[in-house]
């Protein structure tokens, strides 16, 4: 196996967020994936219940995390890089929101950067992330998570769809190309949110706070291709079928690679 899997994640960045953005990047990047703009997040719309509900296949119910406050798991759930590194692929982390480190248990990552976004500032932390991540792509690593913290900063400082927030996602998308663009023919991107955001907040189940961006870019996906659904349950079953390892039997969500 020697195709390198990228999930980069823009913390709170709604689909008209990507839309109204107005970096270059974002027209070509629609017409090189397959795309979902109705994606959508889990209950509570939460950062950690639902980047735990991502890697972990299950809905926060099931995984017990409810807040941004990280609680062990009375039952654990294989997570995404558990299941990766039992299956010998090498996983590497970059994050700016020091929480997220409680998303891979002990020894299943062979690398782990992170840039604090509350002391560093949150875009100064995407461009090193970048730049390490792109060092992570030469260096052959089989999955990358690239997390960026801005568009919700901003949506949380702001407002959500205001001036800053939208150019917080310019920001976090011109990060992406540059991964995009280091990626090898076979490399696949995917490219998602955790959660949208109304007003200065977010955690509701309301359409603003709970729909996502799920863009699949490069692989055996088809460019161009618009299907509605998918959910934040559906990523991880989905990584592991790309790097052809089995996903526990415990996740819930969908592999999109199957029709």
């Amino acid at each position: 196996m020697n195709r390198p899997v990228v999930l980069m994640l823009a913390d709170g960045m709604r689909p008209d967020g990507l839309l109204q953005c107005g970096h270059p990047a974002v027209p070509k990047l629609l017409q090189e994936s397959a795309v979902s703009l109705t994606a959508q997040a889990v209950m509570p719309s939460v950062t950690l219940p639902c980047h735990m509900s991502l890697f972990h296949s299950v809905t926060p119910q099931r995984h017990g995390i409810l807040t941004n406050v990280y609680v062990p798991q009375v039952r654990p759930v294989p997570g995404l890089c558990e299941a990766l590194r039992a299956g010998g692929r090498a996983c590497a982390f970059f994050y700016s929101w020091e929480e997220l480190r409680d998303l891979a248990r002990v020894g299943s990552l062979t690398g782990s950067t992170f840039i604090s976004g509350q002391q560093k500032g949150y875009r100064a932390a995407a461009e090193g992330l970048t730049t390490e991540a792109l060092r992570a792509i030469d260096d052959g690593c089989d999955f990358l998570f690239l997390y960026f913290g801005l568009p919700d900063y901003a949506g949380h400082n702001s407002g959500w769809m205001g001036e800053e927030y939208l150019a917080a996602v310019h920001h976090s998308v011109g990060c992406m190309q540059q991964i995009i663009d280091r990626l090898p023919p076979e490399g696949v991107a995917i490219i998602t949110a955790d959660h949208g955001g109304h007003d200065r907040l977010h955690g509701e189940d309301v359409p603003e706070d709970m729909t996502i961006p799920l863009l699949l870019r490069g692989g055996p996906f088809a460019p161009g291709e618009r299907f509605t659904g998918g959910s934040l349950l559906d990523v991880a079953p989905t990584i592991a079928a790309l790097l052809e390892v089995p996903p526990p039997a415990e996740w819930e969500g969908k592999n999109l690679l199957q029709k």
